[in-house]
């Protein structure tokens, strides 16, 4: 048995163990059309358990939609317990977006986010409906490494399957379980833009380079330019999103103020 297939099998059992132990159905989760989400919905299928995979679209460029149904058929085709609902969230952004202050509509990023945590609480809605957990769809590099994830949106989630794979680990499971190739040739995207940026664009590093200012522990003096901005763009995002990372602060009293 090669290394991805015992990887694969840990952690189909994995998941399927906690579910178990659980008592709930099976599993949620949001497709996007890029890899992440197709490796975690493949993991939860192999369970056995039921899993729902759910399309969320918000003005969604049409190759990230394709790309998620594509997947979804993929799935359906191999797993008789998997079932799909496609909830068009455009409308419901389109109305908070209206009723929200003209800086805040404004603000593309806040409505970035907004985007994800209108995700989540559908999620969590049709989970609760179903007896499911909510499974995250977020790898080690942008769980624990730069943090690119919204807080209570992608990153609001009861249990995270692939949180300790790298982005190249995830590739190279998609690869051995055979998902679907333009999903495993797409550029990782966030999905949150209307303009398909990529996460690239958006971090300025592929995420093999950040796989390495991850793990780097040697002397900086040594490094090439090249090298030396990927570290700091590493650097640079752990630090602004360690509240994310973390848990979140509580405020402990002494014991002089305690009742």
């Amino acid at each position: 048995m090669n290394k991805e297939k015992q990887v694969i099998d840990f952690i189909s059992n994995w998941l399927l163990s906690y579910a178990d132990k659980a008592k709930v159905n099976g599993f949620i989760i949001g497709i996007s059309g890029g890899i992440d989400s197709a490796l975690t919905s493949t993991l939860c299928a192999l369970t056995g358990k039921k899993v729902v995979a759910v399309t969320m679209p918000i003005r969604q460029t049409k190759a990230e939609f394709d790309r998620a149904n594509e997947h979804i058929a993929w799935l359906l085709e191999r797993f008789p317990n998997v079932e799909t609902h496609t909830i068009d969230l455009t409308e419901t952004f389109t109305v908070l977006e209206n009723t929200l202050p003209n800086q805040t509509a404004e603000h593309f990023l806040a409505m970035a986010n907004t985007r994800s945590r209108l995700r989540m609480t559908t999620l969590y809605a049709l989970g609760q409906t179903y007896g499911l957990l909510v499974a995250g769809t977020g790898n080690k590099i942008e769980d624990f490494g730069v943090g690119f994830f919204t807080k209570y949106g992608d990153g609001g989630v009861d249990l995270s399957p692939i949180a300790d794979l790298t982005k190249t680990q995830v590739f190279e499971l998609s690869k051995s379980l055979n998902i679907v190739d333009s999903i495993q040739s797409a550029a990782p995207t966030d999905g949150l833009w209307e303009d398909g940026r990529s996460d690239e664009d958006q971090i300025g590093a592929t995420y093999p380079e950040l796989e390495w200012a991850m793990d780097f522990k040697g002397d900086s003096s040594t490094l090439t330019t090249r090298q030396s901005e990927v570290l700091s763009i590493y650097t640079k995002f752990n630090s602004a999103n360690k509240h994310k990372m973390q848990a979140i602060p509580v405020c402990i009293l002494p014991d002089s103020l305690k009742v």
